[in-house]
């Protein structure tokens, strides 16, 4: 620690993707500040000490950047939930796209030959997901629900969230009273919300069993806000709604372009950005070109979100999925949208499943939208079949970096275009998208 530490004076020379300006110490040695930006000279006091890097506390902006923007919400300083609002959504995603092509050419040793034009929509109110931390505060005589302090186990005493969607942001002092109300306050830690086309849901994690009080509090409470509850009290298998009457009720969220709607469970995983999820399908099968006669392969393929389209335009499409619910949304999907022409296949992509006897069937276009950590070892499998055009959606540019080089330097593949998409705007998240061709 180095709190007592005097000010210093600095020229900001670089800013980082979780919102802490660079400033060149003497010797090389950086210090990271947050809430500083590239160009700025600021006053800063360093209050840690580490091997290859000091952290400072930004005590003035004496010379502001051109792209600093005034954060929308007053929580932003404290709260974990955003790095990036003192920037503007213009600069947040340059420098995302800077991130990607630097991570290509750094970790992958490849170019794309061409730079797709980021996909971006609105930058407040767009989250339709998030997992809320709930806890007592004896000394607050309240209980707190929002999002986790930054680098602290604390959870934020907020009453909106700008990046939420405002069903669910003016519903944060209702849900603090909610609780407060309960006898097993103590024992909830999580709310997971869900904004749905047809519906808001809320996933109660509950740690002990409700009283009949609680339930009538619970019951009244989804009456008045007119919301659904749903109380989970193990795994996501657990999950049962608060009103019986419910249990086939699903949620929903339409695809309009292509003339769908799918259906999908209250912790079921859906993209979190409603317009840029939208503009990622469109993008994704422009740019495999699908045909008629094309069968298509969608790698982690979830509940359809890719594959339903992709029918829409492809002979046949192949959907493979490890989560066994999942699979049997997205075949729940297919018919009710009246697609004949897709297939689901429950395998694990990460192991054993991905020997199955897909993987030696031929496909003439491929899509992959793998977890953070990539799909490395499924490289030589996705290359076997033999797809001419291969979309690759990533939530993470190391991983895709990575995963291009091997593309290329072992696969016999030309990476012909890459972009982020800022499903997440105003946090240091890069979602992108690129497109190979076998050479």
């Amino acid at each position: 620690m180095a709190s007592n530490s005097p000010a210093e004076i600095a020229d900001v020379i670089d800013v980082t993707l979780e919102g802490a300006g660079v400033v060149a110490g003497p010797g090389g040695k950086r210090v990271l500040v947050p809430g500083a930006l590239a160009g700025e000279q600021i006053s800063f006091r360093r209050e840690r000490r580490r091997r290859n890097f000091d952290e400072g506390l930004l005590l003035e902006v004496l010379r502001p950047s051109l792209q600093r923007a005034v954060p929308a919400c007053e929580y932003f300083s404290r709260c974990g939930g955003c790095s990036l609002q003192h920037l503007e959504p213009a600069a947040q995603l340059a420098m995302k796209q800077a991130s990607l092509l630097d991570c290509l050419e750094r970790i992958g040793k490849v170019t794309p030959k061409q730079i797709l034009a980021p996909i971006s929509a609105a930058a407040w109110g767009y989250r339709r997901r998030a997992r809320l931390a709930v806890r007592h505060v004896a000394k607050k005589g309240r209980v707190l629900v929002g999002f986790r302090e930054r680098e602290q186990p604390r959870v934020v005493d907020m009453l909106s969230c700008q990046t939420m969607h405002p069903a669910v942001s003016r519903l944060l002092p209702a849900l603090s009273e909610l609780v407060g109300a309960l006898s097993i306050r103590a024992r909830l830690p999580q709310i997971e919300v869900t904004v749905a086309d047809n519906a808001t849901a809320l996933v109660l994690r509950v740690l002990d069993p409700l009283t009949v009080g609680d339930m009538e509090v619970l019951r009244g409470f989804a009456l008045r806000h007119a919301v659904r509850i749903y109380l989970q009290s193990g795994g996501p298998e657990s999950v049962v709604p608060l009103d019986p009457s419910q249990a086939g009720e699903d949620l929903c969220y339409a695809i309009p372009a292509w003339g769908l709607s799918l259906r999908f469970g209250p912790v079921d995983f859906i993209q979190v950005h409603p317009e840029v999820n939208l503009r990622m399908i469109d993008q994704a099968i422009e740019l495999l070109e699908p045909v008629a006669t094309d069968r298509v392969l969608d790698l982690y393929c979830g509940m359809g979100n890719f594959t339903l389209p992709l029918a829409k335009r492809a002979g046949e499409v192949t959907g493979i999925e490890g989560a066994r619910p999942a699979i049997e949304r997205a075949r729940q999907n297919a018919a009710a949208a009246g697609l004949t022409n897709t297939r689901f296949i429950e395998a694990d992509l990460g192991g054993a499943g991905a020997e199955g006897a897909w993987t030696r069937e031929a496909f003439d276009l491929a899509l992959l939208d793998p977890p953070r950590t990539g799909a490395a070892e499924l490289l030589p499998v996705l290359a076997g079949v033999g797809a001419r055009r291969i979309v690759y959606v990533s939530c993470h540019p190391g991983t895709l970096a990575r995963d291009a080089g091997l593309l290329v330097a072992a696969h016999g593949y030309r990476l012909l275009a890459a972009g982020v998409m800022d499903m997440f705007p105003q946090t240091s998240h890069v979602e992108s998208m690129a497109l190979f061709v076998k050479k």
